[in-house]
């Protein structure tokens, strides 16, 4: 695989083709992937399986007329063929007058932060084996567990670089490593199905594998022979492996083309307040070993550690360059690109800080109702906030943790979950997106 300095060349080479042939204005993309993943089953080895990708792609301006081109042949004359391609697509596309890179005195320029992403390491298909078979060992050794859908363990690395006509090329690396098991509790139709899985940037600071398995192990037997909701209005507590996508859900209402487009439940929200008192949602591309640190955005700006909502005011729009000129406004570095298209926007390790708390004492004031563990369909309309999904998870009563509950319903608006929405002081990073748990007072449940 190329080095980062390599990936960054390999992307300004076309760029310098695309000015030569006419381009007013051109970036590109470099990406690179190689990874390996081992899969087992029953103690047996499953599957063992190797990939690697590399590939380029490049967005050309004439005008305020734009294409995108990408390819995986990185010969030489490849590389002539794309920009003619790209060309001639721009001159027929209609003119966009957002369109544009983004603004040349914003570049980021200088070292960027060493953000300790790439632990230069591989694992062999033996040793992830090995991780695999004892996390589903540990999880098979729980009482109650009667069969498995088997466990998995992956390495990563991967390469991307960014180059622009206007002054910016860099590239990084960064490794990836994960383990995971999925076991059955129960018999027959009453069988209960539920996992566990830790990933991280560098090898080292994975979870015991025997830990993920015993984890994955005692949530599935803890959901066997599952009872029915009755409807109504009651408290939801969400946990920490599923409040996460109420932030998510958030992130995309305050995203440039959703405010754009006018298509957003938070369209006049900015500076006014969005969730409770109190609670902070902050974006941090620069955690050290992060899963979604970066050292500059898809556009080549900066990134930094940026508030999105404080003592739950809305504090920014998350906007790429295109966004940010149809607003009138500056790009707030969220900027996302992959080989094809134009950039979007994303945000990097993004999380809501934790409350004040503990989750014992969250719980303790609700006589009845319901913590989700798991949550299923996608009922959720952006434009109006309202809220409808599958869950289950466990009855709360009287303050405590009751028996496991399925097929229901829970259902509000986001703008009023946010607004009755408290954080307990359980937060860990562990994934893209973290939040603590999280209740939510007067939603509506429709049993099964």
């Amino acid at each position: 695989m190329l080095t980062p300095d390599q990936a960054r060349d390999r992307a300004h080479d076309i760029v310098s083709r695309a000015r030569a042939a006419g381009a007013d204005a051109a970036d590109a993309v470099f990406a690179a992937d190689a990874a390996l993943d081992v899969s087992v089953r029953l103690g047996k080895l499953e599957d063992v399986g190797r990939s690697e990708s590399e590939e380029l792609g490049l967005r050309v301006f004439v005008g305020r007329r734009s294409a995108s081109v990408s390819t995986s042949d990185l010969s030489g004359d490849a590389f002539d063929r794309m920009v003619e391609r790209a060309l001639a697509m721009a001159r027929e596309a209609p003119e966009d007058p957002w369109a544009g890179l983004a603004p040349q005195d914003r570049l980021l320029h200088g070292t960027p932060p060493l953000l300790d992403l790439d632990d230069g390491g591989e694992a062999s298909p033996e040793s992830l084996r090995d991780a695999a078979l004892a996390a589903e060992d540990a999880a098979l050794a729980v009482a109650g567990v009667t069969n498995s859908e088997g466990g998995g363990a992956s390495a990563s690395r991967s390469v991307y670089a960014l180059a622009t006509s206007h002054g910016f090329a860099g590239g990084y690396a960064a490794t990836g490593y994960g383990v995971s098991v999925a076991v059955l509790a129960g018999e027959g139709g009453a069988m209960q199905r539920d996992y566990a899985h830790h990933g991280a940037r560098r090898r080292r600071h994975l979870d015991a594998p025997d830990a993920i398995g015993r984890l994955a192990g005692e949530r599935a037997v803890a959901r066997v022979d599952p009872g029915k909701l009755a409807s109504g209005p009651m408290p939801v507590v969400f946990d920490r492996r599923v409040g996460s996508s109420l932030v998510g859900h958030l992130i995309g209402a305050i995203a440039g083309a959703a405010i754009t487009r006018r298509t957003s439940f938070l369209l006049d929200a900015l500076g006014t307040q969005v969730l409770s008192p109190g609670i902070a949602i902050l974006d941090d591309p620069h955690r050290p070993h992060g899963l979604r640190s970066r050292p500059f955005d898809g556009e080549g700006l900066p990134v930094s550690p940026t508030e999105i909502v404080v003592d739950g005011v809305l504090q920014t729009w998350l906007l790429d360059s295109a966004s940010a000129r149809q607003l009138s406004l500056e790009p707030t570095g969220h900027a996302a690109r992959g080989v094809g298209g134009a950039p979007g926007v994303s945000t990097s390790n993004l999380y809501m800080a934790a409350g004040h708390v503990p989750v014992e004492t969250l719980i303790a004031d609700i006589a009845d109702g319901v913590y989700v563990t798991e949550l299923i369909g996608q009922g959720v309309n952006g434009v109006t906030g309202d809220y409808s999904r599958g869950a289950a998870g466990f009855r709360i009563v009287n303050g405590g943790i009751a028996g496991p509950v399925a097929e229901f319903t829970i259902a509000g608006n986001l703008k009023e979950m946010f607004r009755a929405m408290t954080p307990a002081n359980d937060l860990e990073f562990r994934h893209g997106i973290n939040v603590p748990t999280l209740r939510v007072d007067g939603m509506t449940i429709a049993g099964g």
